[in-house]
């Protein structure tokens, strides 16, 4: 099926590997202009170049940003060109008890997987909606709507990102430009792998049995009964990006392997 986006820019955050990589591979190979983005300048490079590698052809360049400092994404936004298409990927996690997340902790993580698409739909959007097209899409979590309780700061914002992504909806009337996200349920990303290793090799277990004990233990009520892979939930990304999906508007869709019961 063609997505109808070739010659569309889109702007990924959080892109140089996991999730967002998948996202600005699936966009470029629909011939979308993309451009990624990492914490440095050595991630964001080699992100451009393994994306060359597999479409010598593809139009993708690359801007460092850490967007856990706001100087970082003012010089980041200055720099962009005309966006069709963002994508709100960039984000951050970490497994700790309620009673040992600290200020600074809950600021960090709010700062990163908030703030960043504040301050890029701030800045983007009103473009979009002068030309009367654009997409805008979250990607939020099903930590979301069921929030776990070793990462309660993480979940909260995540249950933001939709809030925030809502309200940004309602000022789209009238236009053909949509705000959407997606709650994703539990993918093996890069992060995601780090952490899984680092148990498993700490318990000294298969990585494999890990993953499964993992998914066990956390999501049992799983109908995929497996960890996702990035580029499942980069195809419902790039749906939404595309004219075709037009009619979807201030929608949480759901790419989470069955794991919410209710919504």
């Amino acid at each position: 099926m063609d997505l109808k986006l070739k010659q569309k820019t889109a702007f990924i955050s959080g892109s140089t590997q996991g999730i967002g990589f998948a996202i600005a591979r699936q966009l470029l190979e629909e011939g979308a202009n993309v451009i990624v983005n990492g914490r440095s300048e050595e991630k964001t490079t080699g992100a451009v170049k393994r994306l060359l590698e597999t479409d010598p052809a593809g139009n993708v360049t690359g801007i460092a940003a850490d967007f856990s400092k706001p100087e970082d994404v003012a010089r980041l936004i200055a720099s962009l060109p005309e966006v069709d298409i963002l994508i709100n990927n960039v984000g951050i996690f970490e497994l700790k008890p309620f009673s040992e997340i600290d200020e600074a902790d809950w600021l960090r993580v709010f700062q990163v997987n908030v703030m960043s698409g504040a301050r890029l739909s701030k800045a983007i959007l009103p473009g979009m909606l002068e030309r009367k097209w654009g997409r805008v899409v979250f990607i939020s979590s099903e930590s979301g709507v069921n929030v776990p309780a070793d990462m309660i700061h993480y979940g909260v914002t995540k249950t933001a990102m939709l809030s925030l992504a809502n309200g940004l909806s309602k000022l789209t009337k009238g236009t053909e430009v949509t705000v959407n996200s997606i709650l994703g349920g539990p993918t093996y990303s890069d992060g995601v792998a780090g952490t899984v290793e680092a148990i498993a090799g700490a318990q000294g277990m298969d990585v494999e049995q890990m993953k499964a004990a993992i998914l066990g233990s956390t999501n049992p009520q799983s109908l995929l009964q497996r960890f996702i892979r990035p580029e499942e939930i980069a195809g419902l990304v790039a749906y939404l990006c595309s004219p075709l999906a037009v009619a979807t508007n201030g929608s949480s869709l759901r790419a989470d392997g069955g794991v919410l019961q209710v919504l």
